[in-house]
């Protein structure tokens, strides 16, 4: 049994992650985790008072996971379009492969539980200034917004199984994002 003083906020937070993931965020018990980390739960205390922190720090991990993903986004586009392109399909993917912890830290409605919004901002700003390259400063916000909301809106249905209707997803996703800032191009 490893002792207690060998474990960290990371190691912690990344085998709760882990066990969200395969398990579902519902699933993630204090008891559990420790039973995975090989400690007495008692240990888990000196670094997460509760389950609400412990969930916190999940979905602030797994934000912060997502963000990496999409600064890996190379850099070298010839476009603006086509990296916002690129990066809304790692967005996506991101989503595909962690999909329980991604819609709990993206639909968390527990503001204990969310991720600070000082720091979702932080990570969030060099995209805006992306996109501020289309639509100009003033207007960069709100077309954050609509792209983030159909990226997640979209994943989130496809996600739940609730495209039922045939056709490639993966050509409706792109087409939808071209589309998308097609039409700030338009209005700028």
């Amino acid at each position: 049994m490893p002792y207690p003083a060998q474990l960290s906020p990371e190691s912690i937070i990344e085998m709760a992650w882990q066990l969200a993931e395969r398990d579902g965020v519902d699933n993630v018990s204090l008891s559990g985790l420790a039973k995975a980390l090989n400690v007495k739960a008692p240990s888990l205390y000196r670094y997460f008072p509760n389950k609400v922190a412990l969930l916190q720090a999940v979905n602030t991990h797994t934000v912060s996971m997502l963000f990496d993903t999409l600064y890996t986004v190379d850099d070298g586009h010839e476009s603006v379009e086509d990296y916002l392109q690129d990066m809304a399909a790692a967005h996506r993917s991101f989503a595909h492969q962690n999909p329980r912890t991604y819609m709990a830290a993206l639909s968390e409605t527990n503001p204990d539980q969310q991720p600070d919004p000082d720091y979702n901002v932080s990570l969030i700003l060099p995209i805006q200034e992306r996109v501020a390259l289309l639509t100009g400063p003033e207007a960069s916000l709100t077309a954050l917004r609509g792209m983030l909301a159909l990226i997640h809106g979209f994943v989130s249905l496809e996600l739940a199984g609730q495209f039922q209707r045939g056709g490639s997803l993966d050509e409706a996703f792109n087409a939808s994002i071209a589309q998308l800032i097609r039409g700030w191009k338009s209005v700028a």
